[in-house]
């Protein structure tokens, strides 16, 4: 099945009430749910529709209709055109001017053939008078010309049109009511979409038919009759686009693995918010981009953030993102990748050069087609790399975001930049909440090595890959070392390319893995395949990466990460003529042409524009130049510039026993003469990351680098302690003693967690009193399960903060835990597994937050004589709340994300001991909310979230106990 065409609108139905011998038209607001006139179906409960063509007759049950409005919505048993994932998007007329171009389609009785015994469908156009019908509350509509006459004078030939689709650039404004006498039947009046979206009874019976609620109405101001056309072809050619990646090493073996379909490469990773108020619990980055119509993604090299933004793209372009991204579907993605522009030297898109900053292979647009999209708040901005533009040039970045959505306030927006290379709230002033994208998990990085070789398999001949994953999801298991250095998809891919090529053995360090994957695209990989200079070129790993680096030092000099195809041949000629056996073999147009055929290093993005396969590439044979080159003074002038840290930092591994001290010195003296605190402690640690992996450095240095970072413990703010954490366990024996009065704010405790792993074990166990209680029963998914359960949270007071249970393996270590009385769960846990775990805790606070997998309450039966306080949110499967009634002791309840109607409220009445209730009402679940059930639990408290005050019914009584926020 797939989804449904964006001309769906254009699709009418037939409805015939054979009851009352009357036939009419419809239109599909979902593949199930129709609207039409409530005239046409008279009194009856039921109606026949079908969809010519493609669809026999289907008994629908009306479940509303209105004769005051002269509407009505029937619901199908089943989908009429056997797709899914369509709603039709809807408009409302935001001007008082004539809105030309206008269509209705529906089948009145003029197309009527064979003797009027069979319908054809009809389609007419007109022109929206806005200020036509005030008085009576209606939406007129003026055809162009009019219709054909019957043979006969008997009735409108238009007769049958009723309920037929009003449309203006794709969206639907109304359907057809009547067609006044007079005028030459040109006049049609009509009922106004947003009539329905005011009506509350409508409301509701669309929601509990849909499972989610009405459509946001898109206001039309004016029109183009080629905007739908345009935006259909759009949407593919940025489907075409972005809709398949690259993965690391599997271009080897054959462009049908090399080129990933996003739907099989795209990982939703993990990621936490930077809100203060939210409790840091790692969520999929979907979910949390559900919620937040404005995002700053930070994360680092290979993380994964351009693959998120492709995939959001494709994704959105074609409305088939899953249900936590729903409301996405249908937007219209405008992807701005900043290298890019970069690279072309253009300046910051204006509106009306969104649809062609990424470059897609479509014609211009419409005069005015962009604007329109964005005055609609139907975009969605994707702005990739803001660390790709240099540091002077960021706040012009700032000004042009801003701008651009102040302008267009209802514009959703995503934007991805690396972890330290702009401020904290940023772009805070506009809306954005920041999310950090989180190093991959063991089940992740086990996901992805069985994607990895599912793809290659798609052309591998003869090749044991299976058995070479199983030994390489064996390895991951048994080397936390190993493990460590996947925790990025890139880099993930880089070592099951390794793995595969050397057959199980496998580099142990960062620049290891970059310099054996660099061999392997330069050298062994045409070796491997028995390829002999297949452009009559051939060249050493070592010229490869001379003629290589050159450009990529050249590319981090000036900030940039694309080229065009003559700036590379512009660096070429300053290289080769010191390189006369490659000079021999070929000019540079062919020595180019080779680098970009036969490296796997270089990929053309658009049409003569290229760059590195990944930027990480780029940095370190760039800081192989700088070093070779004896320039390490250059890197270190640049050492404030964040856009040269990686450089700066890959630098160490190229670096020779008389390099590295310069290097480390370097850095120390940057971060010393440095007064931003934040800057200071990058430049520490800086250093001593180059410090930790060098073969030999003096005593000396190493103790500089040490005391330097003592220097700026603990962290005073939350980018110190970011940066620290990268120092992982070398930093553990750094921090001052938990009895030191150095750090009264904790600071060294959420380094040690954020660190974990068996290293830090120690140190959280040193902390294990009521003072840190709260931060080491939110970490335990940092550390060793069985180990921390034992040593740490055995030992802290759990009686007076909730202890935190995330994943799977931590369940059979509860028991151990019988003094918590306050649990959060987090996840999809199945209701078994919770029984059995919490079955032994004097459970009386329990938090269940993203548990799609519990249909009722049962589980809580256990707890009946204890449980005093119970929130469950995002619990979207959650439908039976019957075990309520059980709860004797129960005093507080929190429900969000749930539908709630008159039957959930009568369960709830009936827990006699509640004392507090607190409603989050999503829209797309309940729109109106009456708390008459719930008038006889005296004293009770009320908060509602989420509902307009119109929508809550059954106020009066509870007065100032009723608190309500829209």
């Amino acid at each position: 099945m797939g989804a449904l065409p964006r001309t769906a609108l254009r699709l009418p139905v037939v409805v015939r009430s054979e009851q009352y011998g009357r036939q009419g038209s419809g239109v599909m607001l979902t593949t199930d749910t129709v609207l039409t006139c409530a005239h046409v179906l008279g009194p009856a409960y039921s109606a026949w529709v079908s969809v010519p063509g493609l669809h026999a007759s289907v008994l629908c049950q009306v479940i509303w209709s209105d004769h005051r409005l002269d509407a009505a919505l029937l619901q199908a048993p089943k989908s009429l055109v056997g797709l899914v994932a369509y709603r039709a998007r809807i408009g409302h007329v935001a001007t008082d001017r004539p809105l030309p171009g206008c269509e209705i389609l529906g089948y009145p009785r003029v197309q009527r053939y064979e003797d009027g015994r069979k319908l054809e469908s009809d389609q007419y156009r007109g022109t929206l008078l806005p200020l036509a019908g005030l008085i009576r509350r209606t939406m007129v509509v003026e055809l162009d010309a009019p219709p054909a006459a019957l043979e006969s004078d008997e009735g409108s030939p238009l007769a049958g049109l009723s309920g037929g689709p009003v449309i203006s650039a794709d969206g639907l404004l109304g359907i057809v009511r009547e067609v006044p006498r007079g005028r030459g039947h040109r006049r049609v009046e009509c009922v106004p979409l947003s009539a329905l979206a005011a009506d509350a009874d409508f409301l509701v019976a669309y929601t509990q038919a849909t499972g989610h609620g009405f459509p946001s109405l898109v206001a039309l101001t004016h029109h183009s009759s080629t905007d739908a056309p345009y935006e259909q072809e759009y949407g593919e050619a940025v489907a075409a686009a972005y809709r398949r990646t690259r993965i690391f090493g599997l271009d080897e073996l054959g462009r049908r693995a090399a080129d990933w379909d996003l739907d099989t490469a795209y990982l939703s990773l993990e990621a936490t918010s930077r809100d203060p108020a939210a409790t840091p619990v790692p969520q999929r980055i979907d979910d949390l981009l559900a919620a937040r119509p404005r995002v700053l993604l930070r994360g680092d090299a290979g993380a994964g953030k351009t693959t998120l933004v492709w995939w959001l793209a494709a994704h959105a372009a074609a409305g088939s993102l899953g249900p936590r991204l729903a409301e996405l579907n249908g937007l219209v993605p405008f992807v701005v990748p900043l290298r890019a522009l970069r690279a072309r030297g253009t300046g910051f898109p204006s509106p009306a050069e969104l649809p062609g900053a990424a470059g897609l292979m479509i014609d211009a647009a419409p005069e005015g087609w962009a604007g329109r999209v964005l005055t609609a708040g139907r975009a969605l901005l994707l702005v990739d790399g803001l660390d790709e533009v240099p540091q002077e040039d960021r706040e012009a970045v700032h000004g042009w975001l801003s701008g651009l959505l102040a302008r267009y306030p209802r514009t959703r927006c995503v934007a991805t930049v690396r972890p330290l290379a702009v401020e904290v709230d940023w772009l805070g002033g506009e809306g954005f909440e920041e999310l950090t994208l989180l190093p991959m998990r063991d089940e992740d990085i086990q996901a992805f090595v069985t994607a990895w070789h599912d793809a290659a398999r798609l052309d591998a001949v003869d090749e044991p890959l299976d058995a070479l994953e199983r030994d390489l999801l064996q390895q991951f298991r048994h080397n936390p070392t190993l493990a460590d250095l996947a925790r990025t998809p890139l880099l993930c891919a880089v070592i099951c390319a390794l793995h595969r090529l050397r057959e199980g053995f496998l580099p142990e360090t960062r620049w290891a893995l970059y310099e054996s994957a660099l061999r392997l695209l330069l050298g062994s990989r045409d070796d491997r395949r028995r390829i002999d200079a297949p452009d009559g070129i051939r060249m050493s790993v070592e010229e490869h990466q001379q003629l290589l680096q050159r450009l990529a030092a050249w590319l981090v000099r000036g900030g940039q990460t694309e080229f065009t195809r003559e700036q590379a041949l512009h660096q070429l000629n300053r290289t080769l003529p010191g390189m006369p056996r490659v000079t021999a073999q070929g000019t540079p147009e062919e020595i180019l042409t080779h680098l970009l055929n036969r490296t796997g290093l270089l990929h053309e993005r658009t049409d003569s524009v290229f760059q590195f396969a990944h930027r990480t590439f780029q940095d370190f044979l760039a800081a192989k130049e700088f070093v070779e080159d004896d320039l390490v003074p250059e890197l270190l002038r640049h050492a404030r510039d964040q856009q040269w840290h990686d450089v700066l930092l890959l630098a160490a591994g190229h670096c020779s026993r008389r390099d590295l001290p310069v290097l480390v010195e370097g850095l120390l003296a940057a971060g010393s003469g440095s007064r931003d605190k934040d800057l200071k402690t990058t430049l520490y640690v800086l250093a001593a990351l180059c410090a930790q992996h060098a073969a030999w450095l003096t005593e000396g240095l190493h103790a500089r680098v040490r005391k330097a970072i003592v220097s700026v413990l603990p962290p005073r703010t939350l980018e110190q302690q970011n940066t620290l954490t990268r120092l992982g366990a070398y930093l553990l024996p750094l921090l001052p003693d938990p009895a030191s009065e150095a750090d009264p704010r904790g600071s060294s405790l959420s380094l040690i967690c954020e660190i974990g792993g068996a290293a830090a074990l120690p140190y959280a166990r040193a902390y294990a009193d009521a003072a840190h209680a709260f931060l080491l029963a939110v970490s335990w998914s940092t550390f060793p399960t069985e180990a921390y359960a034992r040593e740490v949270l055995a030992r802290i007071p759990l009686d007076i903060v909730m202890l935190y249970i995330t994943e799977k393996d931590q369940l059979p270590w509860v028991p151990l835990l019988r003094h918590a009385p306050n649990v959060h769960l987090h996840g999809g846990f199945a209701q078994a597994e919770i029984t059995d775990a919490l079955r032994d805790l004097p459970l009386k606070l329990l938090h269940i937050t993203d548990n799609a997998r519990l249909t009722d309450l049962s589980l809580l039966m256990p707890f009946a004589a204890t449980l005093r306080a119970l929130s469950m949110q995002r619990c979207s499967s959650l439908t039976d709340l019957t075990a309520l009634e059980g709860l004797v002791e129960l005093q507080s309840l929190q429900l969000d994300g749930m539908r709630l109607g008159a039957e959930e409220l009568k369960v709830i009445a009936r827990v006699r001991s509640l004392r507090h209730l607190s409603l989050h009402a999503r829209p797309d679940l309940t729109t109106q909310l009456d708390l008459t059930p719930l008038h006889s639990l005296a004293g009770l408290k009320v908060k509602v979230d989420g509902l307009a005050k119109r929508h809550v019914l059954g106020r009066a009584p509870f007065g100032d106990r009723l608190t309500l926020q829209p």
